[in-house]
This record gives structure tokens, C-alpha cells and sequence, in this order.
């Protein structure tokens, strides 16, 4: 019987992990803004949460999971 491997070392999964995170952090901070009548408009939309924060943090999720995937892990033999 084979031994069991992961392709990825455990610092490439923790990585992954932190990049998802970061990645649904953006997300959520995209969210919302919208207005209960469709016929007001509502200007939040266009608060800077919205348009500048939130999709740098989906950025630099998306570039850690790149990073995470390119590092090579360290493996035992």
C-alpha cells in the first residue's frame, strides 16, 4: 500500500487559505449599497469601500493564491 502525499506542503495550504479569506473579505466589502426602491437612487454605491478597498483586498488575495501555488513546498525527502 502507498503512503499518501499532498501536492502542496502545509505553508502552500495555509497560503491558499489566507488568499480565500482575503478573497471573501472583498467580496462581502462589495456587497450591499443597493436601494429598497428601485425608482431612488442611492449614492452609496459609490463610497470608496466600495470602489478602491474592496477590490485591493480581492487583488491581493488573488496574487497571495498565485504565490502560494508558485512557492515550492518543503517537503521531507
Amino acid at each position: 500500500m502507498q503512503e499518501q502525499t499532498f501536492v502542496f506542503g502545509k505553508k502552500n495550504y495555509l497560503l491558499m487559505g489566507a488568499g480565500v479569506l482575503l478573497i471573501g473579505i472583498g467580496y462581502l466589502l462589495m456587497a450591499g449599497g443597493g436601494s429598497e426602491d428601485p425608482n431612488v437612487f442611492n449614492p452609496e454605491i459609490f463610497n470608496s469601500r466600495r470602489l478602491t478597498w474592496a477590490p485591493l483586498i480581492l487583488l491581493a488575495g488573488l496574487a497571495l493564491e498565485i504565490y502560494a501555488i508558485m512557492t515550492p513546498s518543503e517537503k521531507n525527502g
